[in-house]
């Protein structure tokens, strides 16, 4: 055992051992014993810790102090060189494409040193759950590499231009896009509404929990979504991710209707306010009836949006000068969709100077209904649009589509309230809460 002094203690410790990333250590602290593969250090982490991998698969971070002794147990052979591998091809099998973006399903884990490393290549990309090619034939492509929280409207505009490419010019069955789930429930309906006589299904698929994780649901998801990508007769906008939290099967959500409802769940996504379009358990799929089928022709893109498009969150006590000046608003409001009067002075305002306000809200499930309440009624006179039982992220989307649209006030309100890609249900049942 080594024990070493406090200065630059974990670095220290690494040198005068000779470790290095992959190699088994085992360390002593406090009594206790930890083992485990040495991990690359994280950005994040602090300058004495140590993180290595359990052998159940999890990572855990070691206070390094001078009282600390480690010793290495196993070293990592020699790595070979990394060799180009062929994506195979089957003649009698359908081919989809995989557009990368990045996200936790985009990574994939190192089983020689533990590490989980982001796909940078197509080839990476396919490789990562390989089971893949016993389905369809993969045609693959990174788009992105990035957290989902920088994907925004310049994005969904190459996306769907891309994808609206692997559709006519290469003839794919369908397109597959591992994204990560934070925004997905804006770049699915974003898609929904550029994309137009689709020939085959588009479906975003992500991970909550890295591939290196024992609970992770990377390898379910991705092979179910590839199922839908190449064996279904869908032609819309979809994302496909578990149905509950052990791996029994996946649903598929529209892309209009899907929202993430939980910060860490596998099932964290939920179709609101109607049932899910299906499922896919033990590999087959289930299609419930309403879904958009596949068209013939050639898939075409309208991207044209107005980006001057925000979301405000009304709660007890905001000021009108916190609704910002933005040719689009989207109103998340209590309820049956409804603000304080306080903040009429400022609605009026908006709408007198050429701006667009639409009121969803908070509840998620449910519809909107301005005509309830006198204070509903009251926003309607001042020109307030409902939005039904739109989801807000859905209904933001939808704005900057129809803004850049519409010639007039009356056309604007007519497509917000027309169902366009199914973002709007025609009753509202017991099912979807």
């Amino acid at each position: 055992m080594i024990v070493m002094p406090q200065a630059n203690i974990r670095d220290e410790f690494l040198q005068k051992l000779n470790a290095r990333v992959g190699d088994t250590i085992r360390i002593k602290k406090d009594g206790k014993i930890y083992e485990g593969i040495l991990m690359p250090h994280h950005e994040f982490s602090g300058e004495d810790i140590l993180v290595i991998k359990l052998r159940n698969g999890y990572n855990v971070g070691i206070r390094v102090t001078k009282e600390t002794k480690m010793k290495i147990i196993k070293k990592l052979r020699k790595l070979p060189s990394k060799k180009k591998r062929d994506i195979p091809y089957d003649p009698n099998k359908p081919t989809i494409s995989i557009l990368g973006t990045g996200g936790t399903i985009a990574c994939y884990a190192d089983y020689r040193t533990g590490a989980v490393n982001p796909a940078t290549t197509a080839e990476e990309l396919a490789f990562s759950v390989p089971e893949i090619f016993d389905i369809c034939n993969i045609r693959t492509k990174i788009i992105f590499q990035m957290l989902s929280e920088d994907i925004g409207p310049s994005h969904w505009k190459i996306l769907a231009k891309e994808i609206a490419r692997e559709f006519n010019e290469n003839r794919v069955a369908g397109v597959v896009i591992p994204h990560g789930t934070d925004t997905m429930g804006y770049t699915a309906p974003a898609l929904s509404f550029m994309l137009k006589n689709l020939s085959g299904p588009v479906v975003l698929v992500g991970a909550q929990r890295s591939s290196d994780r024992p609970s992770s649901d990377a390898m379910l998801n991705l092979m179910d979504a590839t199922r839908v990508a190449s064996q279904s007769d869908l032609g819309e906008v979809v994302v496909v991710m578990h149905g509950e939290i052990s791996d029994s099967f996946t649903l598929i959500h529209r892309g209009t209707k899907v929202r993430k409802l939980h910060t860490s769940r596998r099932d964290a996504f939920k179709t609101v306010n109607e049932p899910p379009l299906g499922k896919v358990l033990n590999g087959i799929i289930t299609l419930n009836s309403g879904y958009i089928k596949k068209s013939d022709g050639r898939v075409t893109v309208d991207s044209n949006i107005e980006e001057d498009v925000g979301i405000v969150y009304f709660y007890p006590g905001i000021k009108p000068e916190d609704i910002p000046d933005k040719k689009g608003i989207i109103i998340m409001g209590t309820g049956l969709g409804h603000v304080s009067r306080l903040l009429f002075s400022r609605v009026k305002e908006l709408i007198k100077d050429g701006s667009t306000v639409v009121m969803t809200s908070q509840c998620i499930f449910g519809r909107v209904n301005l005509n309830v309440y006198s204070t509903g009624r009251d926003l309607l006179k001042l020109g307030v649009i409902p939005a039904g039982n739109m989801l807000p992220e859905t209904a933001y989307v939808k704005l900057m589509w129809v803004l850049a649209h519409a010639k007039s006030k009356e056309e604007i309100r007519k497509l917000m309230l027309t169902n366009i890609a199914g973002e709007i249900s025609p009753r509202t049942t017991i099912y979807g809460f």
